[in-house]
């Protein structure tokens, strides 16, 4: 057997699922030669070797973020950061606008992001008039946490087109007070104000991608899956990731979700080739995007029943597209042999999507479970599209840590019922779903720490267990964010586990996490990070080179 080039040991290592764990672990070049116990690998020790002694820590497959968007990410570090962690009261939110627009000077567009309202001291959406005089010689747009929902100031809207007169688009709402614009825009209703900022160049794009793929590094993320290439700014968003590709400059695997139906690039894209499983571990082509709907905290995540405490008492959200219309995007993409993901939150939503999906389907003689095709969030699902989900091979793409984030919201707008029931993860890994579980960054905390805690406990913020049945173990939680997210990907043969000829990508925690209070999960932290056999960040210099 090869010599090793990087050997860890005396630690607890996570093979996967059907491995279980190892005491150590020996790479050569960017695969995995072998793992056992400490005593079986001490032949492989060259004079070149490097070995790390984990000390009682945990390794664990490189985690798989299987839903965020990178590129936004890496933006989001350019635009005003409204965070609910750091922001909570509104003259905050105002003062950073005000203290942006002062900077950059009149004119310029002023762009933050991942505000939330339920977490501000009013307990609302800021109003175009309140941005107006945060910065009144500037068009200000700001997005909240969950991207579903935006306000923009008076300046913004009339560069947009958007008046008291204009109608709501299809699959969108232009929020008026009094038959007064308030500024906020929902789903459609935030593209005219998103296609007039300018956009940036295409060299920004590519640090853009570079800066977040390192900040990945941090918290032991070797691979994601970009989930709407082409929401930015269409095909320069694809072009920008195979240019980082090109030039080296790409730090994670990344499978991309490309956006699909009318404003998509999904047309563009296949034309040239680039349809699902076309590329290298490094940038794969995945999935093409399609929306069904929204947000739950935002209300319009498309439901069978009303949301609570505001509107009319009808109010069930919004579907992006009629029924004839994700049928036709489905069956077309189906047809090309394309893996479809479909935004679906609300069980409104869900049924929607099942329905195109199953239709789709038909005739191929059960060909389409080899596609994988996926339901991002599939927040609020029901038993009976559990079912159907087994039935057709449709993996559910959820991010868990929206309960610790957003569950109390849920409850607001929801009631508890249908919040304790969301993320059914018990009952989807009961079901052999394989849910591939990710983030959603920057929309939520892209730790996979935090993710784990919500997983093993489901607690809001504020304490609220939500749905106690529904929680699974550290194993199955660190599968989800390993081996299924290489699974719905299909990449499952050559990465996800720990197993010898696999990818060399490892996460070293700076803990054994298997043995750690759950309450302490949340502060457990990443000490290094090893992609394809290389030391890509190392907190503490374990290895001797620190990043």
């Amino acid at each position: 057997m090869d010599r090793a080039d990087l050997i860890l040991q005396g630690g607890r290592i996570f093979v996967g699922p059907d491995w279980g764990f190892a005491e150590a672990l020996a790479i050569a070049d960017d695969r995995i030669i072998a793992v056992g116990a400490d005593s079986d690998l001490e032949g492989l020790a060259g004079p070149d070797s490097r070995v790390v002694d984990l000390q009682g820590r945990a390794a664990v497959p490189g985690f798989n973020d299987a839903h965020q968007h990178m590129l936004s990410l890496g933006l989001s570090l350019l635009e005003v950061d409204l965070r609910a962690d750091e922001v909570r009261a509104l003259d905050e939110l105002l003062r950073r606008i005000r203290q942006r627009a002062e900077t950059i000077g009149p004119g310029q567009w002023v762009v933050g992001g991942r505000y939330d309202h339920f977490q501000l001291d009013v307990g609302r959406h800021p109003t175009r008039q309140e941005l107006d005089a945060a910065a009144p010689g500037n068009p200000v747009f700001i997005v909240r946490a969950c991207g579903h929902v935006a306000v923009a100031n008076s300046l913004a809207l009339r560069a947009a087109g958007i008046d008291e007169t204009t109608p709501d688009p299809a699959g969108g709402q232009i929020i008026r007070r009094d038959g007064r614009l308030t500024g906020e825009l929902r789903e459609g209703a935030r593209d005219p104000v998103k296609w007039v900022i300018p956009p940036q160049p295409p060299a920004a794009l590519v640090e853009a991608l570079e800066q977040a793929g390192k900040l990945y590094h941090r918290y032991g993320i070797t691979s994601i899956m970009d989930a709407g290439v082409g929401l930015r700014q269409k095909m320069d968003d694809l072009d920008a990731f195979r240019d980082a590709h090109r030039q080296g400059r790409l730090p994670v695997r990344c499978y991309l979700s490309i956006l699909g139906g009318s404003d998509g690039i999904q047309d563009t894209a296949g034309t040239a080739g680039l349809t699902t499983g076309s590329g290298d571990e490094y940038l794969k082509i995945g999935s093409v995007k399609l929306f069904a709907d929204g947000s739950a905290g935002g209300r319009t995540a498309a439901m069978t029943e009303p949301y609570l405490n505001g509107g009319d008492g009808e109010e069930k959200g919004l579907l992006i597209l009629s029924d004839d219309e994700m049928d036709h995007w489905v069956a077309r993409y189906h047809g090309q042999g394309n893996q479809v993901s479909i935004h679906a939150i609300g069980d409104a939503a869900i049924e929607q999507s099942l329905n195109a999906i199953e239709r789709a389907m038909a005739g191929d003689d059960g060909a389409g479970h080899d596609r994988r095709h996926r339901i991002e969030h599939c927040s609020f699902t029901t038993p009976a599209q559990i079912e159907r989900m087994r039935r057709l091979g449709v993996l559910p793409a959820p991010q868990p840590v929206f309960i610790r984030e957003f569950g109390d919201l849920y409850v607001d707008v929801l009631g508890h019922a249908r919040p304790a029931a969301s993320y059914p993860m018990r009952s989807w890994v009961e079901a052999g779903l394989s849910p591939a579980s990710g983030s959603d960054a920057p929309v939520s905390d892209f730790d996979p720490m935090k993710n784990l805690h919500a997983m093993l406990t489901r607690e809001t913020d504020r304490g609220i267990v939500l749905g106690p049945n529904q929680t699974i173990d550290l194993a199955e939680a660190v599968t989800t964010l390993t081996q299924n997210g290489a699974y719905a990907s299909f990449s499952e043969r050559v990465k996800g586990t720990l197993e010898p000829g696999m990818l060399a990508d490892v996460a070293v925690l700076d803990s054994d996490i298997f043995d750690t209070p759950v309450e302490h999960l949340p502060a457990c932290q990443c000490d290094m990070t090893i992609l394809a056999g290389a030391v890509v960040y190392d907190r503490l210099g374990l290895a001797g080179a620190a990043d």
